[in-house]
């Protein structure tokens, strides 16, 4: 599962609680299951599931004579055990069936239920800390709300499924299944396998028979129900379909594209074509989390669906795609035993992302994606977390920075340690020693160990079965007489052991020198012809480390243009960003940043280049002109044009003008703003010919001029974008615009914008109630409500009523 909201959890829940003493261990298997049979119809005014169930199950090892199935907020209607009426008592959300006699193991028998599935009187924790884990979802069942379609949906991680039909809920169970769908003839159907056929009925109905005939665990089984438009694609003679809203039906391929080039890579680099009869993603509104590897039908929430304004910049959901799609190796075909090893889920499949990355875009993209994860680790407060954890509160605190993005780092140290050749071979005997079964992290150290011959154990215990990072002090001693430098690497926390790259740079080139540090102080010494230029520590920069290293102004200038790597830049280009650009070797650094091959560090020098001083300015502008007119990445394009509205010149209106006709969002979102600064009614006239949906698109840039304008009517579209604006983005100077509106929002009269900002409180809030959002939400409120009763509107009263109801809501 991929979580899209890490920025905002961070934000508001750094620590959230001590790791619990109590021992997790793996589920134990006194029954398997073999084979699930479902026939469901559903109730959509009442949002229930009517259904039957014939679990065909044997015992693991020990005769039994009972079986113990998950089944919460059931109505149980009858029970059978092979055709015949069987005795059960159900409580606890447990259905404890008599069997009638004694199996043995490798014997199987076939328990029948039929029920009523009751998800909305149902109340646990599910995966990603949902509050509301109901695993079936009625979304506008009544078709009240005419701008949301009605769908039905599943989630199953962690142990949800159970929620809509009976089984045993656990990842260490896999299970072959068949299953009757019958919803109304307008709607289509998703589930995982295949769908064998379609039956119309006589009352405007129609039963869709979907079929697996490979294992797998019961999390991962799916059911989706709705208007969807069904885009289909192909890989290798299979089906690969994208199900999205019919609005969408024109990106569909613009955003899942790349699916079938992802699963020959996949296929590739494991060694194992995908394994699986077919594959199709389905987009679906309300969803819980950012999205579900459910086998063979994914599901993403609706910010996957994107206009061509916005893919032309970037397809923000290209990762999650990749993730989904990996873990269909890692997750869906060897799954981890219990919820402790989840790292063996989602640790490769965040790690996928920086593979596909490299395979398609080069590695550039790939280090910034890295650099990007493990700031989100380092930003967690996660050092006392080890990464496969037997003590826990609850198996939802396993979704975490720690699973995702440490776990991504890791294994990235892993494969620099084995070499590429034994660490993809590694994985290949993990998963086909394990397929269609579980695993656990031993399994894994176990498998790359026989691969390479190599014992790892110090590499797991140390990264798998601990916590924390490297953090280490750097500090040379040069010895001019000698021409020798001696690198001391001082490990200021926990001590680990690990291989180092050091590269030496002197006029004649690079030196690479591979170093083991084993202890809290380490030392190194060097010799050289002429003093270094620059002495790089963790070169080839795959260390999960926090490294205290000084360098002057010239050697990060030195560094910008002789290191390689994408981190190389972009740590240099931010060292220097800190000092006067007065010094014209840092502007000069700036402006040959501005040609990076790479878009990021481009993008880094326009957000952090000083115009208003006199070293090369005119040079500076035309690259910056040019770069705003013809830079093959639109993102580039976006970043120089605003660079060049702050300058407010009128010469620059003509080129912002077009900008306005770009079918790049970010450009046109820039291009507004400069165009304000300089002509603000040109721009207002262009502002109120946009469509709504557009205006959304731009709302950055939109908010930004209705607040200069101080436009109280727009209050209400301010309101909608204030969370996204001030919690899920890093632009400092965006997240300022939104906190002048939520403060403005704070002391206004609008009860409409009032109503949309309490709402959004009391969504986020209670969807990601585990994370404190709650509490978030109701000291936001309370903020609203103190600014309000502070004011001298009129209807104050009215407005603090509706603020109060949202915190009831919250705490209710």
């Amino acid at each position: 599962m991929k979580n899209i909201l890490f920025a905002l959890i961070l934000f508001f829940s750094i620590v959230l609680s001590a790791q619990d003493r109590t021992y997790r261990a793996e589920r134990a298997k006194i029954n398997d299951l073999v084979h699930t049979k479902l026939k469901v119809d559903f109730n959509f005014e009442k949002s229930q599931l009517n259904g039957e169930a014939w679990v065909t199950l044997s015992p693991h090892f020990y005769a039994v004579n009972k079986v113990v199935l998950d089944a919460k907020s059931f109505k149980i209607q009858d029970v059978k055990v092979n055709d015949k009426k069987a005795s059960y008592n159900y409580s606890d959300n447990e259905l404890t069936v008599e069997l009638g006699k004694t199996y043995k193991k490798d014997e199987e028998y076939t328990v029948y239920i039929k029920y009523i599935a009751k998800p909305e009187e149902v109340t646990q924790k599910g995966s990603q800390n949902i509050t509301d884990a109901k695993g079936l979802y009625f979304i506008d069942p009544k078709e009240e709300d005419p701008n949301k379609p009605t769908q039905v949906w599943t989630q199953g991680e962690t142990e949800s499924n159970s929620c809509w039909f009976p089984t045993i809920d656990s990842p260490n169970q896999k299970t072959t299944q068949e299953i009757y769908m019958t919803v109304p003839n307008k709607y289509v159907t998703l589930s995982n396998g295949t769908l064998k056929s379609q039956t119309s009925n006589l009352n405007g109905t129609r039963t869709d028979y979907w079929k697996m005939d490979q294992k797998h665990a019961p999390y991962l089984v799916f059911m989706g129900v709705g208007e969807f438009s069904v885009v289909k694609d192909s890989w290798n003679g299979l089906e690969v379909n994208y199900y999205v809203e019919p609005e969408y039906a024109s990106e569909a391929k613009a955003i899942f594209g790349n699916t079938p080039e992802m699963m020959t890579f996949f296929s590739t680099l494991t060694g194992i074509p995908y394994p699986w009869d077919k594959y199709s993603q389905i987009v679906v509104r309300d969803y819980v989390s950012g999205a579900m590897e459910n086998t063979t039908a994914t599901v993403h929430a609706e910010d996957a669906q994107q206009k061509r304004g916005q893919l032309i910049d970037n397809n923000e959901w290209e990762s999650t795609i990749a993730h989904e799609l990996f873990h269909h190796w890692f997750g869906d075909l060897v799954t981890t035993e219990s919820w402790s090893n989840l790292t063996v889920n989602e640790s490769f499949a965040t790690y996928s992302v920086y593979l596909w990355f490299e395979h398609k875009y080069g590695k550039d993209k790939a280090d910034a994606n890295m650099y990007s994860d493990i700031k989100t680790y380092m930003e967690s407060s996660s050092e006392d977390k080890d990464l496969v954890r037997f003590y826990y509160s609850d198996k939802e605190d396993m979704f975490d920075a720690v699973s995702y993005h440490k776990g991504n780092a890791i294994l990235h140290m892993l494969r620099d340690v084995l070499g590429d050749e034994a660490f993809f071979q590694g994985m290949n005997t993990y998963l086909t020693e394990h397929k269609y079964g579980t695993a656990e992290a031993q399994e894994l150290r176990l498998a790359f160990e026989e691969v390479s011959g190599k014992d790892l154990n110090w590499f797991f215990n140390q990264w798998y079965y601990g916590n924390g990072h490297i953090k280490m002090k750097v500090t040379y001693d040069f010895n001019t007489i000698n021409k020798t430098v001696t690198v001391n690497i001082n490990q200021t926390g926990k001590a680990f052991k690990f291989p180092l790259s050091i590269d030496i740079y002197e006029e004649t080139g690079k030196t690479r020198h591979n170093v083991w540090v084993d202890s809290a102080q380490n030392s190194y010494t060097f010799s050289f012809n002429k003093l270094p230029k620059l002495i790089n520590i963790d070169a080839k920069h795959v260390l999960l480390a926090e490294i205290a290293d000084k360098k002057t102004v010239n050697e990060y200038i030195y560094q910008f243009n002789n290191a390689p790597h994408y981190l190389d830049r972009r740590l240099a280009l931010e060292a220097i960003s800190i000092q006067q650009q007065s010094n014209k070797e840092v502007f000069n650094t700036f402006i040959k940043a501005l040609n990076d091959p790479y878009y990021e560090i481009r993008i880094l020098a326009l957000d952090n280049i000083d115009l208003f001083q006199k070293y090369n300015k005119r040079e500076a502008i035309d690259k910056i002109v040019r770069l705003a007119q013809s830079d093959p990445k639109t993102l580039v394009q976006a970043a120089a044009i605003g660079v060049l509205g702050k300058l407010v010149d009128p010469i620059y209106k003509p080129l912002f003008e077009r900008g306005m006709n770009s079918e790049s969002y970010a450009v046109i979102g820039k291009s507004l703003i400069s165009l304000y600064q300089i002509d603000k009614q040109a721009a207002l006239t262009r502002l109120n010919t946009m469509s709504e949906d557009t205006k959304t698109y731009l709302a950055d840039a939109v908010t930004a001029i209705y607040i200069s304008e101080k436009d109280k009517t727009k209050l209400p579209f301010i309101a909608n974008h204030i969370l996204k604006g001030l919690f899920l983005t890093e632009d400092k100077r965006t997240q300022q615009t939104y906190a002048e509106a939520f403060k403005w929002i704070s002391e206004s009269d609008n009860e409409e914008a009032i109503t949309n900002l309490t709402n959004d409180f009391v969504k986020l809030g209670l969807r990601y109630k585990k994370y404190k959002f709650d509490q978030m939400g109701v000291n936001m409120l309370n903020q609203l409500i103190y600014a309000q009763q502070q004011s001298k509107n009129s209807n104050k009263n009215e407005l603090i009523i509706i603020l109060k109801t949202g915190i009831a809501k919250l705490i209710e």
